[in-house]
């Protein structure tokens, strides 16, 4: 099966357009057309449902959407293997979230490309979601995740505890005013959203929301406001006196787990890289002190 068809399939599912497909792949709208009619026909299905401004998957486009993914995933991941430069012999993937990467795996990375000579390193950002999918599928190693997925076939480890504080760019914060004074919302996950909702009903609600701590930070650097940040982010700021721990709120933290697939054919090579990760921790955990 030609892999542009299922390439152009899955963008028209991802922007429902048929015009947004075309320009997001550089060619026209009628050949995006004609490539969702060679794939129909191929398969002897309709895919989409089309009506005016509204394009639906039919159940077999439904069912085909993920084997396309897995296919388009399986064959990026294929080409990048075999073009494994000459003094690489292996290749690995992880992917983060970006809490993740801004939080953990960016004070990190450059220790762990250096102490894995001989291994071609591929690090990406992906959503907690993706990131199980494509475990599953195997075309990921390895994912670090405030979240842990709860799925038999995955092996789930904590690796470290990731302190968060209350911080805001006024000298005069209190535990009173923290949330009236341009709050920002970062989105740490599912266990700090309840934590959050149980510590802090009724309070003002927050006038900014953001699922990445680094647009927090710069927000409230820039503009004014508070947030939750982790302590190793805000160390330098509050050491200059750009930022000021709020004391009278209360702190919090995050777990931080990695995540792979039991039967993963590289489970050496994981393993090796966990212990990495879990030895960055005690470092990094310092910086923050």
């Amino acid at each position: 099966m030609d892999i542009d068809l299922l390439k152009t399939f899955v963008e028209v599912v991802r922007t429902r357009h048929f015009g947004k497909a075309a320009e997001n792949l550089y060619i026209t709208q009628s050949a995006v057309s004609f490539r969702i009619r060679q794939l129909e026909q191929g398969l002897g299905v309709n895919l989409f449902i089309r009506q005016r401004n509204n394009i639906q998957l039919t159940a077999p486009g439904e069912r085909l959407l993920p084997h396309a993914q897995m296919i388009i995933t399986g064959m990026q991941r294929a080409k990048v293997d075999v073009a494994l430069a000459d003094n690489m012999h292996k290749q690995i993937s992880l992917a983060g979230t970006p809490n993740i990467w801004d939080a953990f795996l960016q004070f990190g990375i450059t220790n762990i490309v250096s102490a894995m000579p001989g291994v071609s390193l591929v690090a990406e950002v992906k959503a907690q979601q993706e990131s199980t999918r494509l475990l599953l599928e195997r075309t990921l190693d390895l994912a670090i995740l405030f979240d842990p997925p709860k799925v038999d076939e995955l092996v789930v480890e904590r690796i470290c505890e990731l302190p968060i504080i209350p911080v805001s760019g006024y000298d005069t914060a209190t535990g009173d005013n923290f949330f009236d004074n341009q709050y920002v919302y970062v989105d740490w996950g599912t266990t700090f959203s309840l934590w959050h909702a149980r510590q802090f009903t009724g309070k003002t609600p927050p006038y900014f929301r953001t699922s990445t701590g680094r647009i927090a930070l710069d927000l409230i650097l820039q503009c004014g406001g508070s947030a939750f940040i982790p302590q190793v982010l805000v160390k330098d700021h509050l050491e200059k006196g750009e930022l000021f721990h709020v004391k009278g709120v209360e702190n919090t933290s995050r777990d931080v787990f990695v995540a792979y697939h039991r039967d993963n054919e590289q489970k050496e090579l994981i393993e090796t890289l966990v212990n990495l990760l879990s030895q960055m921790t005690p470092s990094l955990l310092k910086q923050s002190k």
